[in-house]
């Protein structure tokens, strides 16, 4: 990507004077002491964004910023920017210690200052780098970093916070919106990007998000990033909120926005790979450094991204120290690991030749196996409330167990298996679907190994994969049914929910980037129907224990019939913890309407209807259900009672009991 005007101006080839630097003092390191650097060295100064980096302060009653960067292969590393008309030779750092770090306060230096690292390499080439611990960055194209205090960022949010550390997350309703805040919607004002603000956006959102009763956001592509098209995964400030919306206060306004109408905020983290941009991490003092030397472990072919090299304590260090600044300092909820299994296995992506076996010749990485233990201890250790949850898409085991379980510690993986199934069945024709039966009730065989959140995500309406709703078969009245009955199985299985954006209300196109969300098609009747219909059931699976306090046991889940593959029906029962006000659900993923359906129930008494997906309101034909049912005696589905209603064609009934 392009460089800054300003930087471009001096960033040339010419290489530094390999002068003694006149202006190092001997107290520079005061800022950063002996102990921070053994810490460092040891991979647990969870502080260290607060040492590193740029830090407006003042020393000998001077205002200025400290600078402090990790550089242990330079020959000598200088600080340049808007404040000495970008010279390699108007500022050395100091080189401390053992370890690499170079220091210095440069008088006169405040907020706004646009700055990066001029490295000198051992081989006398000049690079110039983005700081990795920047808190702002320059708005892309420019690359420069940018002076900022995140200190005197305030909230407000102390009762959301109390309340969230008492919370067990599992016992809890969590119904994740999935959001890319560059294309939720746009400015009308046909400006090149129409972006939103972080503030016009939070005041939006927060409407939206109140009215359709979500728990959480997650949020796409928060943190710095060069290139609009890869939605954020390919990182070049890790620890500054993208300039695209605002500045880092922005940002804390929306995350205190949402916080105070009790929405939780999960961020994408991308801890697997960084990209080559000249300015970024990658070889970023002459040699590689934050990426592993050797390419078969240090590079991704197919992605042509670097790798973090977790064996190394710094590198380990700058990765959890970061993920704790995103909770500690902008009170972030959660963060959703992106492409764990990209960093569990050695040959992700890889043919023969392109990997090395660890020590005991298997493809485990034991060192991120190593990484992933450290960081999720150290998030549990704060009992703050605060998850983090793994996009892990094999069978790895024991992903959400405790690491002194020998486990990876991630309070929730998102269960991709489940994920595949599901949307491979409702693909298929209803001819075909008693073929493929056990695609819908597969994943209860291994529900209890995990925590588990069933995520319908951006990945699954991109890249010709069609939008949810174009997966369905049949005419376009059909199309929505399907997407109805699909969602009630959704809502009622066991497992937290993730919806993309646009998934709610239906929306058709697949989604880009450059665009924001088709929302004039609420327009039409099906997809305001279909967005009443998303509300709903938002609306009964927070009002209903038995839909979210027994996600990962049998206890919280029995089949009624899981095999009654002919017909293309499903029934089950979600169970509270007291046993009271449970819930039956129906499925029926056929064109077929079955009059006079009876199905098993477990106890006599009465039931009542709570949900009926071919509602008019909903977008359906509005099929008269009965609206409640007396239990008679008599067997059926194994069970000593049944119940007897009309089951509506692609549709989804849930009876109360």
């Amino acid at each position: 990507m392009g460089e800054s005007k300003k930087a471009v101006k001096s960033q040339s080839s010419k290489k530094a004077e390999p002068k003694k630097p006149a202006n190092q003092t001997p107290n520079q390191e005061v800022f950063i002491s002996e102990a921070d650097m053994f810490v460092f060295g040891q991979g647990s100064h969870y502080d260290i964004y607060k040492k590193l980096g740029a830090h407006p302060t003042v020393k000998d009653g001077v205002k200025g910023t400290f600078f402090g960067v990790w550089a242990p292969n330079a020959k000598n590393v200088s600080v340049v920017g808007t404040f000495n008309d970008w010279n390699p030779t108007a500022f050395y750092l100091n080189r401390l210690g053992d370890i690499g770090i170079y220091a210095g306060f440069v008088p006169g230096v405040g907020e706004g200052e646009l700055y990066k690292f001029y490295i000198e390499t051992q081989s006398g080439e000049g690079i110039y780098k983005a700081d990795p611990y920047a808190n702002y960055a320059e708005l892309r194209p420019g690359t420069a970093s940018v002076v900022y205090d995140i200190s005197k960022i305030k909230f407000t949010d102390s009762k959301w916070m109390e309340e969230r550390a008492k919370k067990n997350v599992f016992c809890e309703p969590m119904a994740i919106y999935e959001c890319h805040m560059g294309s939720w919607m746009k400015h009308p004002d046909g400006t090149e990007d129409g972006f939103y603000t972080y503030r016009e956006f939070a005041d939006r959102i927060a409407e939206y998000l109140k009215e359709m009763k979500y728990t959480h956001v997650e949020l796409m592509g928060i943190a710095e990033h060069p290139f609009d098209g890869s939605w954020g995964y390919q990182v070049t400030g890790y620890y500054a909120p993208t300039s695209r919306y605002g500045t880092p206060e922005d940002f804390a306004y929306l995350v205190n926005k949402l916080h105070s109408i009790g929405v939780g905020v999960i961020l994408d983290w991308v801890p697997a790979h960084f990209p080559r941009d000249a300015f970024g991490l990658a070889e970023f003092d002459g040699a590689p450094l934050y990426e592993h030397p050797d390419k078969r472990l240090g590079e991704h072919p197919d992605w042509g991204t670097k790798i973090f090299n977790y064996s190394k304590n710094e590198v380990r260090n700058f990765l959890i120290a970061n993920a704790l600044y995103w909770i500690k300092e902008f009170h972030i909820d959660g963060l959703r690991v992106d492409a764990v299994a990209s960093m569990l296995y050695l040959d992700y992506g890889k043919k023969d030749g392109e990997w090395v076996a660890n020590k005991y010749g298997g493809n485990e990485n034991l060192d991120a196996i190593e990484f992933f233990k450290h960081l999720n201890s150290v998030i549990r250790g704060m009992n703050n409330g605060a998850i983090t949850i793994a996009e892990e898409s094999t069978a790895w085991p024991k992903v959400t167990a405790a690491p002194e379980d020998d486990g990876l510690g991630f309070t929730f993986k998102w269960n991709m298996g489940w994920m595949h199934d599901f949307c491979d069945y409702m693909k298929l024709d209803p001819y075909f679907r008693k073929g493929a039966h056990h695609m819908m009730t597969f994943a209860m065989s291994y529900n209890s190994s995990e925590k588990y959140i069933m995520p319908l995500s951006h990945d699954e309406v991109v890249h010709l994969k069609c939008s949810m709703v174009n997966k369905m078969p049949g005419y376009q009245v059909d199309k929505y049914a399907n997407l109805r009955t699909g969602y009630a199985y959704m809502f009622g299985h066991s497992g937290k929910k993730l919806l993309f954006m646009g998934q709610d209300f239906g929306q058709e196109r697949e989604w880009s980037e450059k665009r924001e969300l088709d929302w004039y098609m609420l327009e039409n009747d099906l997809n305001k129907g279909m967005l009443e219909y998303t509300k709903e059931l938002l609306k009964i699976y927070r009002k209903n224990p038995c839909l979210y306090e027994l996600d990962d046991s049998w206890d919280g889940f029995e089949w009624i019939n899981a095999d009654d593959a002919d017909r293309s029906t499903y029934s089950f029962i979600r169970k509270s913890k007291d046993g009271k006000n449970n819930i039956l659900v129906v499925l029926n993923m056929t064109p077929i309407q079955r009059d006079d359906y009876y199905v098993g129930v477990p106890q006599k008494g009465k039931y009542h209807l709570i949900l009926n997906s071919d509602e008019k309101r909903f977008g359906g034909n509005g099929l008269e259900v009965a609206p409640s049912c007396t239990a008679e005696e008599m067997e059926c589905d194994r069970k000593p009672y049944a119940i007897k209603f009309n089951l509506p064609a692609y549709g989804a009934v849930m009876y109360k009991f």
